[in-house]
Order: C-alpha cells, then structure tokens, then sequence
C-alpha cells in the first residue's frame, strides 16, 4: 500500500490547490482521486469517508482529513512550513486569512451570471492591487528579508504563490507595481523541494477550477 497522500477533490484548481501546494513545497509525492460525476461524491458522503459530506478530503497518516484549513494547517505543521514558534505562526495566520478572502473572490468569477461578470472582475482586481497585493509588498520591503516570515519559506509564501498565480490569469501584469512579490513569487518556484517533486505534472494534468459541467455537483460540497 502506498504511503504517498491521496487526495479527492473535483480535477481543477479550487480549495485543493493551496494543499497541492503545500505538499510540492515539501516534496512530498501524492496521488489524486478526482471526483467527476455526483456519483463519485455520493459514494464518499455514503462510505463516511467525508465528515461534513464535503470535499476537499486528504487521506494522510492513517486519517482522512476534510475541511481544507484544517487539511493546510496539518500539512504546514507536519512538514516545518509553519515557523518557528508562536508568534511566526500567528503572522502566517494573519496573512494567510488574508490570501483566502482574496482567494474566494478570484475563485467566484466563473460563477458569476454574465451580466456580472465584468463589474466583478473589475472589483477583484481593484482589491487585490490596493488592499491585498500591498500588503505583502510592504511586509518583505520593511523586513528586508526573502521570504514573508521568518526568513524561510513558510505555509504563507506557498499560499501566496497560489494566489498570486490565479491572480495573474486574471490580468498577466497585475503584480507590475510590486516588484518585491515578482522577486517572492519566482523564489518559491524556484524552491528546491517543488523541483524535487515528480516535475509538478498536477499542473499541467488536472482541470481548470470552473468547469460548467461540474457545477452541480460543486454547489455547496466544497469546504
């Protein structure tokens, strides 16, 4: 039996990512069960594999864990991409809650009606280059250092990186005034540990997050 994590979860991007993520910058191998039609979820919710009836769902060190901060909180610890000690902890929370509330926003695009997509995407980038974005700009240009906390990479660079690159599928040019995060954004990919893993083929094999034919069996089985 394979030792490597196994994670079920629709084949695009969503709240797996981030976990996906997490495990690279680790270098830690996994596999993927994706759910492709409501059957495959039915069968999760019916064998109790998923506690809230939901997905994302991580099976790791004999568990199968739902609810995806928990799911990132467990794999940052497991793997010392959590800091140091408390109070780095409590900042790559911070930032990190941060990141999910943009996340949230650049994730709920697709699932706007038409004639509200462009006001949307308008308000997206607005919030991610004048509340978001500077943020973490101003973080690494007032410590000086490489990474957003502790001088190492962290949970909360990996999150970054995932946001960030979402972001710039919106608009290929939207870190163009924040030259720190470009700097940040190219370190973490250029992590020893992601080019130690399998060659990151999840990027390019797994789907989009909004597929239109997934949609009714995304509605509210996501956490």
């Amino acid at each position: 039996m394979s030792g490597k994590p196994k994670l079920h979860y629709f084949n695009g991007r969503g709240r797996m990512e981030p976990i996906r993520w997490l495990l690279a910058a680790a270098g830690v191998e996994f596999e993927e069960s994706f759910v492709e039609k409501k059957d495959d979820l039915t069968k999760l919710q019916k064998d109790g594999s998923l506690l809230f009836q939901q997905v994302p769902m991580v099976e790791i060190d004999g568990m199968k864990m739902v609810q995806s901060r928990a799911i990132a909180n467990y794999i940052a610890t497991k793997y010392n991409l959590y800091g140091k000690d408390l109070k780095e902890r409590a900042l790559i929370d911070m930032y990190v809650e941060g990141m999910f509330d943009l996340n949230e926003q650049l994730m709920s695009y697709n699932f706007q009606p038409a004639d509200k997509k462009e006001q949307h995407f308008a308000n997206v980038v607005d919030k991610a280059t004048n509340r978001y974005f500077p943020v973490f700009e101003k973080v690494l240009k007032d410590h000086g250092q490489d990474f957003l906390v502790g001088n190492q990479l962290s949970r909360a660079d990996v999150h970054l990186l995932d946001t960030i690159l979402m972001a710039e599928e919106f608009k290929p040019d939207i870190l163009a005034k924040f030259p720190l995060l470009q700097v940040n954004e190219w370190r973490v990919l250029m992590d020893n540990a992601l080019e130690r893993t399998t060659d990151l083929n999840w990027l390019r094999n797994r789907g989009e997050w909004e597929g239109e034919e997934r949609s009714d069996i995304q509605n509210n089985q996501i956490c």
